[in-house]
């Protein structure tokens, strides 16, 4: 596998285990935020831990969020990855990057449910390329507070509290909200699939 694959670099955690994990597959990844280099990738992986608003100041300021819409190779946004390619997140009340017409949300507080969901839980109705070889109803890891409703581009659906988009796809743009880097087998033959797309 010889494709450019190139992480987009900015304020938001979990850079390191996203590179060890496709190391793990023989994939090395070009960390960056030059919207040249990014440009000039294969493949390109939108990671993110922490807060959205936060999130997307980094991505203003570097001059990314123009870019990444008008981006043709397969993308990946992972966790906070995910949710910046919404169109508006309630975690600080920002305005995201519109790839997904859909708007985040925060998890009602409800059955006495712990908020954030942080551990293991199933995803199914899978709909996407990057499940191939995934079992419906498999598990992965989540840590998060906020979720993307289902839509249009929902093609993995996770209940929690109530059932929302465990991913979302549209044209070259995919995302997990789960941790695939984090996700055991599973999170493994995402990455697999990726470099597949």
């Amino acid at each position: 596998m010889s494709d450019k694959v190139v992480i987009i670099k900015y304020n938001a955690g979990n850079v390191m285990s996203v590179i060890y994990a496709f190391e793990r597959i023989g994939v090395s990844c070009v960390l960056s935020d030059d919207p040249e280099v990014i440009k000039s990738a294969d493949r390109i992986v939108f990671p993110g831990v922490g807060e959205a608003s936060t999130a997307m100041k980094s991505i203003v300021e570097k001059g990314l969020d123009k870019l990444i819409s008008t981006l043709k190779q397969p993308f990946l946004g992972t966790c906070v990855g995910m949710q910046l390619l919404c169109n508006h997140s309630e975690e600080g009340d920002v305005n995201c990057l519109g790839v997904f017409n859909v708007n985040v949300v925060r998890f009602p507080k409800k059955y006495g449910l712990k908020i954030p969901q942080t551990g293991w839980n199933n995803i199914y109705d899978l709909k996407s390329d990057l499940m191939q070889g995934v079992d419906n109803q498999s598990y992965v890891y989540y840590n998060h507070g906020f979720y993307a409703p289902l839509c249009e581009n929902t093609v993995g659906t996770t209940d929690y509290i109530l059932p929302y988009s465990g991913m979302l796809q549209k044209d070259n743009f995919y995302a997990c909200q789960f941790h695939s880097e984090i996700s055991g087998d599973v999170g493994e033959q995402v990455f697999k699939n990726f470099m597949k797309l």
